[in-house]
C-alpha cells in the first residue's frame, strides 16, 4: 500500500500525540490549518512559492494532500488564507481555479474575516441588553400599542 505524503503526516502526527485537522473540516480556536492549491501549469509553482511562504514568520508549511498543494498552519491573528493567497497571486502565482476550489476558498475568506472581527470587536454588555431592546421595543410602533387613554377604556 502505497500512501501519499498527508497519509504519511496523519500516521506520523498520530503516533507522537499530535493532531493537526484536515484544510476543509471546521476548525475552532485561532490556529488554522489550510492548504493552498495551485493550477498545474506553469510548472514548478509549488516548488517558488514554497522557497517564497519559508521566509514568512508563524507560517508552517507542510506538503499538501494534493499534488499542486502546499499545506499551511498558522495563527489567524498573524495570518489568513485570503492574505497569503493574495500575496502569492501578486507575486504571479497561478491558483486552482475549479469550482470547487472557489467554492472552498470564499467559505475560509469568509469564516476568518468574521472570526478576526468578532475577536477584535467590542463585547457587547449582555446584563443591559435586555433593557436596550425593551426600551426600543417600547418606541417602536406595533399592534400591542393602545392608544386609547386609559380613562376611555372600558375593563372587561
Amino acid at each position: 500500500m502505497r500512501l501519499n505524503p498527508e497519509q504519511a503526516r496523519l500516521i506520523r502526527d498520530k503516533e507522537r500525540g499530535l493532531s493537526r485537522p484536515h484544510p476543509l473540516l471546521p476548525q475552532t480556536g485561532t490556529r488554522k490549518h489550510r492548504e493552498v492549491r495551485f493550477a498545474e501549469v506553469p510548472l514548478g509553482q509549488v516548488e517558488r512559492a514554497w522557497l517564497l511562504l519559508e521566509r514568512l514568520k508563524g507560517l508552517e508549511l507542510a506538503f499538501g494532500s494534493a499534488q499542486y498543494s502546499i499545506s499551511l498552519t498558522y495563527e489567524i491573528e498573524e495570518h489568513t488564507l485570503e492574505g497569503v493567497e493574495t500575496a502569492l497571486r501578486h507575486e504571479g502565482f497561478h491558483l486552482d481555479s475549479s469550482l470547487f476550489a472557489k467554492l472552498v476558498r470564499a467559505l475560509v475568506y469568509y469564516s476568518e474575516d468574521t472570526q478576526l472581527r468578532n475577536m477584535h470587536g467590542p463585547q457587547r454588555l449582555i446584563k443591559k441588553s435586555h433593557e436596550v431592546y425593551s426600551k426600543a421595543w417600547e418606541h417602536h410602533p406595533h399592534g400591542d400599542h393602545d392608544d386609547t387613554p386609559p380613562e376611555l377604556r372600558v375593563d372587561r
